[in-house]
Parts: structure tokens; sequence; C-alpha cells
């Protein structure tokens, strides 16, 4: 069988290295995908320096590339169509290699506008945002978009850490399918952004009065409860957003929190240490209801499973709805130097942007 070169990870806080794995050929319904650039998240420090959830293998979720094998069954795509996705289940879809192998479902069509380097900042937050939304907070998406607004779109919703990726996303699927009243936590350099993307207030996560601040805007001029019914925690911190969300909820409140839940992060000095499940991290009051929210059962909703990379992402970057996060392309001499520095700049929390690298050395 023949193989290629991928990053992988062989135990926590061990150096990264090249293992050569099998090229898969593609099933009927599956396409194989030159990976020309992928993009260092979170999860994958969280998997590189924690061991979370990983058996130890290639990294790697986001990747845009170059089609250059179809399964048979495969009619919307064609050899050489550059394309986008986020791809989680196993070792041939993982995105830290020369070639993915996957489902037509997982991957759509990068916009003739928008660069490859650039369509690679989505896939996972886009991900992340559609499932958190529909799944956790209960809010439907319905696809089209319809033409006018939904009968709840004067509805509070709190998105805690809006500037991060998942977050900065989340607002505006929230905002393109007509809700008007997100409330966002970021740090003030972010606050300007955030307010033309369309959210209502944005509050300084680090002013001791954050939380009397949200609920003060919250109340203003309603009398209904809770004052802030659905909430988004986009950091999944036990203490920097955790807590203080147990502060502003009441009885009635959905909360849906991005796992893993981060008791300690990643740094150079200390491992990591994490949890899959929110309950005890916190008190909140009678009532409220807390979930915690996993990216990957986004299959399980066969809409989604069906439409949402290979039709929904594509669609709402082409029309701008959802656009390009920040980012920083990390340079190295090789594949293997350029996975380990963007992990070393995610590791000091130097960069909130995306961290890009190019995988196959071609394609822009």
């Amino acid at each position: 069988m023949a193989t290629h070169p991928a990053v992988v990870t062989t135990a926590p806080r061990a150096p990264l290295s090249i293992r050569h794995v099998p090229t898969v050929v593609c099933a009927a319904d599956e396409v194989r995908v030159r990976v020309d650039w992928t993009a260092t998240t979170p999860f994958d420090l969280h998997q590189a320096d924690g061991g979370l959830v990983v058996t130890h293998g290639v990294l790697g979720s986001s990747y845009a590339g170059v089609v250059i094998e179809l399964g048979v069954d495969v009619r919307d795509l064609s050899i050489g169509s550059k394309v986008f996705g986020f791809g989680f289940r196993g070792q041939q879809e993982h995105a830290f290699q020369l070639f993915v192998t996957v489902p037509m479902y997982l991957c759509g069509e990068i916009p003739s506008t928008i660069a490859p380097s650039a369509a690679v900042t989505i896939p996972d937050s886009f991900a992340t945002a559609v499932h958190s939304v529909t799944a956790a907070l209960h809010i439907p998406l319905p696809w089209p978009v319809p033409g006018h607004p939904p009968a709840n779109a004067d509805t509070l919703i709190l998105i805690w850490g809006a500037a991060s990726s998942a977050g900065t996303v989340t607002l505006q699927v929230l905002v393109h399918w007509g809700y008007r009243n997100v409330l966002a936590t970021a740090s003030p350099h972010h606050h300007v952004r955030l307010r033309e993307l369309g959210a209502a207030a944005v509050f300084d996560y680090r002013d001791t009065d954050c939380v009397e601040q949200i609920l003060e805007t919250a109340r203003m001029g309603r009398s209904e409860a809770p004052s802030i019914p659905l909430v988004l925690d986009c950091i999944g911190s036990v203490t920097g957003s955790i807590r203080p969300i147990a502060r502003l909820t009441e009885a009635g409140t959905r909360v849906a929190v991005l796992l893993p839940v981060v008791i300690r992060a990643p740094s150079t000095d200390e491992l990591p240490e994490y949890a899959m499940e929110v309950a005890g991290k916190a008190v909140f009051a009678e009532g409220v209801s807390v979930e915690g929210v996993r990216t990957h059962a986004y299959l399980e909703n066969g809409e989604l499973k069906a439409r949402m990379q290979s039709e929904m992402m594509p669609a709402l970057m082409a029309v701008g709805a959802v656009g390009p996060l920040s980012s920083t392309v990390v340079e190295g001499a090789s594949l293997l130097e350029r996975a380990e520095r963007a992990l070393a700049i995610m590791r000091d929390g130097i960069s909130r942007q995306r961290l890009v690298w190019q995988v196959s050395g071609e394609g822009e």
C-alpha cells in the first residue's frame, strides 16, 4: 500500500514526529484530498499536551486542498476542485498529513473569492457554532435561511468568549439567521469588531463587575425571566467562564459549554488538566440547564450531516455571512517544524489568531 508523511503525537508533551501512514483509496462516497493548508487549534494542543480523548497518532482536523481522487458516487466535485472541511473520526480524516480521505459530506468547495489559507480557518469553528446553537441551545437554523426574522429574534443570547474562533463564527451565524440581541464578552481590543459583526453589546470579561454589567443591560426595559435565557460558553474555563456565568443565570436559563472543561490550561510550565463534564464545576441556580457540547456529535443530526459542510458552509462564506478568521501563517523549513512551531506559539499564549500552515507546500 502507498504511504505518505503525517505529523503524529506519541505521548503527552512529547515532541511531535513524522510517520508514514497508509494512503487510503476512496470508497464510493469518498474523496481524497491533497492537504495544502491546515490550522492548529486549541483542541490539537489539548491532545498533544494532555492526551485528551486521543489514541496518539495523526493530529489535526481542518484542512484545505485539492481533490485528487473521487469515489464513483461523488457527483458535485471534480478532480482538481479546491475544497475545505473538518475531519475527525479516524486517522484517514485527520489534517496534519499529506492526504486525507473523507466522505463527500465532510468537505465543501472553496468559494472562488477566498484563498485556501483563509478558508481553512473556518471548518471546525463552523461545525462547532452550528451544532452548539441547534443541539445545545435549541435554536433552529432552517436551511435555506428564511427571508424573514425568526419569531424569537429578540431573545437575549450571551456568547462568553465571542472573540474566540467558535464565538466569532457563532455570532455571525446567529446574526445571519436574524437574531438581534446577541450579547458578547471579549477583551476590549475586540469590541469594535464584534459590534461590526452584529453584537448588540460587548463586555470586558476581566472587569470585576462584568456580571453585574451584563445583568443590568439584560434587564433594561424587560420584565421577562430569566434575564438571559441562553448562554454559550466558548472558553470552558472553570475560573474564567463557568463560575462567572453561573452567577448570572436564573431558573430557566440554558447554558451550553464547549468541551473540554479546562481546569488547568496547557502552558510551558505545567501539564494541563481537563474534565469532560460540567457538573460540579460551579454552583448554578436551581432550574438552570447546563450541557457540555461535543462538536463531533453533530453527525447524529441527519440534516446537518448531509448539508452542513458540503452546502451550508461554502454558501455562507460565498455571500460573506461567515468570513475567514484573522490568522497568522506559521513558517518553517519542514512539515514537522511548522507543526511544532504552531503548537509552541499556542502553548505560549502568544497568538489569539488562527495559526495556519502549509502541509503539502503547494496551493494558495
